[in-house]
């Protein structure tokens, strides 16, 4: 009984380093180029982001600050909020 619960407690542990990666972050900086088209988006710092097939443009032009919400796992932005 106790090797059961060390080897799932160890195997509880491992799997939370994953969704660690996989956590969403957020980067606040200045757009550079937005490409609609393209579906991808460079603040002036040099992140480059790709914005998802869901992405709603809520009206990025250059010069604007911005704040981007994206996937570690790929750089894919979910979301872009303008800041005012």
């Amino acid at each position: 009984m106790r090797k059961l619960i060390v080897t799932a407690a160890a195997a509880a542990f491992l799997a939370s380093g994953g969704a660690a990666f996989a956590a969403v972050k957020h980067t606040t900086g200045t757009v550079k180029s937005f490409d609609g088209t393209a579906m991808s988006l460079v603040l002036d710092n040099g992140s480059t982001f790709t914005l998802s097939k869901a992405f709603k443009d809520p009206g990025i032009k250059p010069g604007e600050k911005v704040r981007v919400s994206w996937d570690m796992s790929g750089k894919i932005a979910e979301a872009v909020k303008i800041m005012k």
